[in-house]
């Protein structure tokens, strides 16, 4: 290990008293291995907030990257106090980087072509500007899970396509497998209404609760939800059945 030159790491740390920042990597790697050259990291680190005194801010992490040869490390912080717990990612050239674990509203953007598979999670609302930044970002990806229970203030559905041209569709052309169990019904209606997101013809695999998929399609009878549902090529309802009814809904099945 200490005559490595080159050094990727791609960690999650779990239950830690706290993050792992500048000043760990200095201390228990960087120091260690003299002929590094090339240091190449994405760490998200989750600690309580139960006992916690202080509670450090992005430019606090940020300070302990000072002294890197590179000072092009980005961080930041995200505080839940309904789970009492806290995040915090670090990233430093995430040119081959395949799969980002935690995306929040506080995520800084960037272009990340090798990411494929992403997840989303907050406890504050996405609106629709949050999933064009994500496309941006993450051009090529396949596989997205998300996860939050909080409504849209901006919701942006109307029943006409008309009344829709005031916002831009977001395209998504890569994606394949899209989770949605623990989603409230705002961002169903995101991935599935055509004027706000479009899906790849025939490739996706959506993974959802069936209560979940009939109620915003109004029982597969909504007509903004018909493009998408037919463009999906496999659902997972989570034990159910799709009714006969329904099975025009979703042609490619």
């Amino acid at each position: 290990m200490s005559n490595l030159e080159k050094l990727c790491l791609n960690l999650i740390v779990w239950g830690e008293n706290t993050f792992v920042d500048g000043n760990e990597l200095k201390q228990n790697i960087i120091n260690h291995m003299a002929r590094l050259q090339r240091f190449e990291f994405y760490i998200c680190s989750s600690i309580s907030l139960r006992n916690q005194i202080y509670l450090q801010s992005k430019e606090d992490i940020q300070h302990t990257f000072r002294d890197f040869k590179d000072n092009k490390v980005i961080s930041y912080v995200d505080y839940f106090q309904k789970e009492q717990c806290s995040l915090c990612d670090i990233y430093l050239y995430l040119d081959q980087l395949k799969y980002y674990y935690t995306v929040t509203n506080n995520f800084s953007g960037g272009l990340f072509p090798c990411v494929r598979k992403i997840s989303l999670y907050d406890d504050h609302p996405f609106e629709h500007e949050f999933f064009l930044r994500i496309a941006q970002s993450f051009p090529f990806m396949q596989t997205l899970s998300l996860n939050n229970f909080k409504p849209q203030n901006n919701k942006l559905c109307k029943e006409s396509h008309n009344d829709n041209q005031d916002f831009s569709i977001i395209n998504y052309p890569y994606l394949t497998n899209l989770t949605l169990y623990d989603a409230h019904d705002d961002y169903i209606e995101e991935f599935l209404v055509d004027t706000k997101i479009c899906l790849p013809n025939n490739a996706v695999h959506l993974n959802i609760y069936y209560e979940q998929l009939k109620r915003v399609t109004h029982n597969f009878t909504r007509d903004i939800t018909r493009i998408n549902c037919a463009k999906l090529n496999s659902l997972h309802l989570n034990g159910r059945r799709l009714p006969k009814y329904a099975k025009d809904y979703f042609p490619h099945v």
